[in-house]
């Protein structure tokens, strides 16, 4: 057998990973700490003995209760018949480790005589420690679910979050394409410049959107290259202001979060019974604190549409968004006026 120090030392690293060895430094601990404050006035040699059969049925009835009564107890839910059970079993153990205790103090008739008068002590102390396994046992099955519930609550948020940005890109490419291809149709020198600009909005969702958080820096490109893209497309038609107030440092925000509130603009907007549309965009940025209002024209009457349109999932998307990623951190107010649509975001970014 080899019993050389690396292999004795690789034995006990993978004995630690084991609760096996943490239930034996708890023993000995209290072992130790019972004879601190026996051997002074019983000796060292019969304070180990005594304290050595005190833990022995300490740990006799601590993991009778773990293995055999918990387990029951946690099937049938019975709370009498298990702390009767452990009545049972205290009373049962009681008049043994009293005997053991009576022989191993034979030649001392004061302790003997003690171990006699207190058998209540000896009762009421080993039903204590099954009693204080089974409130142990309880809390960590508890603090175990909790942690288990958090963890499945959280991979059900990323699963989800995960489909709804599956759903947003796609989005804007469609409504993108559209416009491409409407502008090639009619042969314009603009769609070039749209396919720069689709170009620079790809690489953006492709190769930054798939972290949790992005630089606001980096998403407020996004939107003014958003933005540039629809002048290009309207000219004439759409009036569009972009107004960024504020000081931008490193303030992060979930990606794609705030455009889908900009395309709703322009899908009221650019209503076929408004002559000459406007969208008027602002963001006041304070520390961690970010200010959006959108504001857009729109026809008094919107006829009713006979065929309902692909694409329109960006409002939907981007409520439960915020509803998952900014709970209690955010504050969205939706005003509409017979010629306007106004939407106002207020939004905390701190602690993504």
């Amino acid at each position: 057998m080899d019993v050389t120090l690396p292999n004795i030392k690789s034995k006990i690293s993978t004995w630690k990973k084991h609760d096996s060895f943490y239930h034996l430094i708890f023993w000995v601990s209290l072992l130790l700490v019972m004879m601190v404050s026996n051997v002074p006035k019983l000796g060292f040699f019969q304070a180990f003995i005594t304290d050595f059969i005190t833990i022995i049925f300490y740990a006799l009835i601590a993991y009778f209760n773990y293995f055999v009564l918990f387990p029951k107890y946690l099937k049938d839910r019975n709370f009498y018949w298990h702390f009767g059970a452990l009545a049972a079993i205290s009373i049962l153990l009681t008049p043994i480790k009293t005997i053991l205790l009576f022989l191993f103090s034979t030649g001392n008739a004061e302790a003997q005589s003690h171990y006699i008068s207190n058998q209540f002590y000896i009762f009421f102390t080993t039903f204590f420690v099954g009693t204080s396994t089974t409130i142990y046992q309880v809390m960590n099955d508890w603090l175990v679910q909790q942690r288990d519930k958090k963890e499945l609550e959280s991979q059900t948020l990323q699963s989800e979050l995960k489909f709804l940005k599956s759903q947003i890109n796609p989005h804007f490419l469609f409504n993108t394409l559209n416009s491409l291809y409407a502008l090639t149709l009619k042969k314009s020198d603009l769609a070039p410049e749209i396919v720069l600009k689709l170009s620079e909005m790809m690489r953006y969702m492709l190769y930054e959107c798939n972290e949790k958080v992005v630089t606001l820096s980096k998403e407020i490109n996004y939107m003014q290259n958003y933005l540039e893209l629809e002048k290009l497309r309207h000219g004439s038609k759409m009036d569009i202001n972009f107004n960024v107030t504020g000081t931008i440092n490193e303030q992060q925000i979930a990606p794609l979060i705030l455009i889908p509130f900009i395309e709703n603009a322009f899908k009221h907007g650019i209503n076929n019974q408004v002559s000459k549309g406007f969208v008027n965009l602002s963001l006041h940025i304070e520390q961690h604190d970010l200010v959006m209002m959108v504001e857009n024209s729109k026809s008094p009457s919107i006829p009713k549409i006979a065929e309902k349109r692909s694409g329109g999932i960006g409002l939907i998307n981007v409520k439960r968004r915020m509803n998952i990623l900014y709970p209690e951190k955010h504050h969205l107010e939706i005003k509409e006026s017979p010629n306007t649509y106004l939407i106002e975001l207020n939004l905390n970014l701190s602690n993504n």
